[in-house]
């Protein structure tokens, strides 16, 4: 059962006043970028398939649900809508579930059945999402607009579910409920989407949504640097949140969009802030690219490129700093790390238009 209708109205109130309801400026922030830059094209040659498939170059060269909507979402910020087409229309084809208006999580090229496992991943759909109705309002067309409503829907009424007192974002429709806890991925709250999307559906539940996200992220710091976990366990009797079993107990490589969507959105607390900086001051003398939250132990590695960026645009936005300065996508090595640096530009961009 959700909140009480008192409890749903009081918490509903205080969410609009947090995050509001209006859509981001995206639009101003469009004007920054453009089909010819130099990121995009990098992105586009290394990472798109000519039948508009987005390949996962760190992961045997996979798709997923996750690439495809980063790439809808950045061909709708360079303005190529051609190539918005080509990779809106891959997806639709390829990972429509059929059942509903989700997608599949997964696509392997080198099977005879491509898509085996017919299980969503959430931050994938949002993102589709959000992209659709970013095309929607940038090139005026409906059936892009229809098509964002209809997951938005599918997300709200089959992938909002409470667990204990609290309202969670599951991760995919099934595999992340136990006898006592519900396991979430906190960097799956793109606050950013969440906004946009309860525009499109306008259900009070978006922002209780992103109300109790900003209570998890909050509560869920672990380690000597009290940073989110890749997976945490959201027990149903409402005690102490816990790293997920079952995972290694890490903030790493899902955990890094946790500050970008917070950057992003303008919901950085300071809290959350100074974990990360103090993490990648303190850590090492390179930033690691990872940190075990059981025993403080940190990659032997430095991070990627596209984490790189990640901390430089948390940290010029927590220290009120000009434009940071962001390594190129031709810099990074996978199409993981370029895609956190192209969602780093635009975040940037996003939460300063105008300012």
């Amino acid at each position: 059962m959700f909140p009480s209708r008192r409890q749903f109205l009081e918490r509903s109130t205080a969410a609009a006043a947090m995050i509001g309801l209006a859509p981001f400026p995206a639009a101003r922030a469009a004007a920054a970028f453009a089909p010819d830059d130099p990121d995009w094209l990098s992105f586009k040659s290394r990472f798109l398939m000519a039948d508009g498939r987005i390949v996962d170059t760190g992961n045997g060269d996979v798709s997923h649900s996750e690439g495809q909507s980063y790439g809808m979402l950045f061909a709708v910020a360079f303005g190529d809508q051609q190539t918005f087409d080509l990779i809106s229309g891959w997806t639709s084809r390829n990972l429509a579930r059929g059942t509903d208006a989700l997608h599949i999580w997964r696509y392997l090229p080198d099977q005879h059945d491509h898509t085996p496992d017919h299980n969503n991943a959430t931050d994938g759909d949002l993102v589709i999402a959000m992209a659709l109705n970013r095309a929607a309002q940038r090139w005026g067309r409906t059936d892009d607009a229809q098509a964002a409503a209809s997951i938005a829907r599918d997300i709200r009424t089959l992938l909002i579910a409470n667990a204990g007192s609290r309202v969670v974002l599951l991760p995919a429709l099934s595999g992340f409920t136990r006898k006592s806890a519900t396991i979430i991925n906190l960097s799956y709250y793109n606050f950013v989407a969440i906004r946009e999307l309860g525009t499109v559906d306008g259900s009070p539940l978006w922002p209780l949504l992103a109300l109790d996200g900003m209570s998890l992220m909050q509560g869920a710091r672990f380690g000597r640097w009290q940073l989110p976990p890749d997976w945490l366990a959201v027990p149903l009797n409402d005690e102490a949140l816990a790293v997920a079993s079952g995972w290694p107990p890490l903030c790493s490589y899902d955990a890094i969009r946790v500050p970008l969507n917070l950057t992003w959105a303008q919901n950085l607390t300071p809290a959350i802030s100074q974990s990360f900086t103090s993490f990648w001051t303190t850590a090492a003398a390179y930033q690691p690219a990872w940190a075990n939250l059981a025993t403080d132990a940190v990659s032997s590695y430095a991070a990627a490129g596209g984490l790189v960026a990640v901390r430089n645009v948390m940290m010029a936005d927590a220290r009120q700093m000009g434009l940071p300065s962001l390594p190129s996508v031709q810099q990074c090595t996978d199409y993981y790390s370029s895609s956190l640096t192209l969602l780093s530009r635009i975040g940037w961009a996003e939460s300063h238009a105008g300012g």
